[in-house]
């Protein structure tokens, strides 16, 4: 089965075609304007390779989607009806999902969410210490994101340090511009440092990750910081980019570190702090670490950034191999003789996507 794998990100759309595991067409449209915005799609499909299906990455599933489903009318009311719960990315999600119907009205489709993979956080985990009224009204719970990378990380990194996720406790960390850290046991998540939103957790590209909400009810009545203002912020202002007066982007930070600048150096620092704690508690999730698993392009280009965090977890047994400068693609960098494997995993969303879609339609 030939699966179309669309990618609809906050400004850009990935397009890819999968045939099993190996991509024999993509493309990424930098500036995609939404779902009368056509003209990019038929290019590709036209160039591409006729397909069988096609696969949505949907960043929520909302309390309802609980695993990928067939998509249809339903589904579509529902995720816009579901779309304030992630404003960046669902409403581009969806206006990809009505583009591709458009286009191939015949062809069946699916959307797979990163919050299915999380639906099997225990309730210790997943509830909020709120109003027992409000998480029933509202829906309040922790979802956890980046469930499709985490899910094929774990698959991939099992293999690569000899072991099956069904007999592991593995803690894989998908360090990208959105960043997590994800415990899973037997083969599924019991822990994640994402919540209801993807706000939370570790410090990211250019968001702050886990705060005191003290500090936020501060600043709207004390700091006369508005709504639009705060979200603004917390979103695209915060995080690395904050920290540092520059992108945010790693590279740029380890290049500013390296000349001095103490901005960026205390910017490396927290957020080695935060991923290095996330860590140790995912670890406690799962009682124990066998495998540590590094994806996204931090954790699979950045050496600098994989010895900081190993320097810290000694603790855990996590040891790197001298030579783990020199990766490039899926490694196990363990040291020789480490009680704990280390292996950096390729992102592959667009296999995990695929994956769930043939599962859905009954595909091979």
């Amino acid at each position: 089965m030939r699966v179309l794998v669309v990618n609809a990100g906050s400004s850009s759309l990935k397009l890819s075609v999968l045939d099993g595991e190996e991509v024999t067409a993509a493309s990424t449209v930098e500036r995609w304007d939404g779902a009368d915005d056509l003209g990019p799609l038929r290019e590709f499909l036209d160039e591409a390779t006729e397909v069988d299906a096609v696969g949505h990455r949907v960043v929520h599933g909302g309390p309802r989607h609980r695993t990928s489903v067939r998509v249809d009318d339903e589904v579509v009311d529902y995720l816009d009806s579901v779309a304030d719960l992630a404003p960046l990315h669902n409403p581009r999600a969806v206006a990809a999902i009505r583009a591709l119907r458009e286009l191939l009205p015949e062809t069946p489709m699916v959307a797979a969410f990163d919050t299915s993979f999380h639906a099997t956080l225990t309730a210790a985990a997943a509830t909020y210490a709120l109003p027992r009224e409000w998480n029933r009204r509202f829906g309040l719970r922790r979802y956890g994101f980046h469930g499709l990378s985490h899910s094929y990380a774990v698959r991939r990194g099992a293999r690569l340090a000899g072991r099956s996720p069904a007999t592991s406790r593995i803690v894989s960390c998908h360090l990208g511009a959105g960043a997590s850290v994800c415990a899973v046991v037997e083969g599924r998540s019991v822990d994640t440092t994402m919540g209801f939103t993807p706000l939370a957790g570790l410090v990211m590209k250019t968001r702050p990750g886990s705060l005191d909400p003290g500090i936020l009810l501060w600043l709207m009545q004390h700091g006369g910081v508005d709504v639009d203002t705060l979200s603004g912020v917390l979103e695209h202002q915060s995080g690395l980019k904050g920290l540092s007066g520059g992108s945010g982007d790693l590279r740029d930070l380890l290049a500013a570190r390296e000349a001095g600048d103490p901005d960026a150096d205390l910017a490396f620092e927290v957020f080695v702090h935060w991923l290095v704690r996330e860590i140790g508690a995912m670890t406690a999730s799962a009682g124990g670490v066998d495998v540590l698993v590094l994806t996204g392009g931090m954790g699979e280009n950045s050496p600098v950034l994989r010895a900081a965090v190993a320097d810290r977890l000694t603790h855990l047994g996590i040891e790197l191999a001298a030579d783990q400068v020199e990766v490039h693609g899926d490694e196990d960098i363990t040291a020789a003789g480490a009680r704990t494997r280390t292996v950096v995993v390729t992102a592959a969303e667009d296999v995990e996507v695929a994956r769930e879609t043939r599962a859905v339609l009954g595909g091979p």
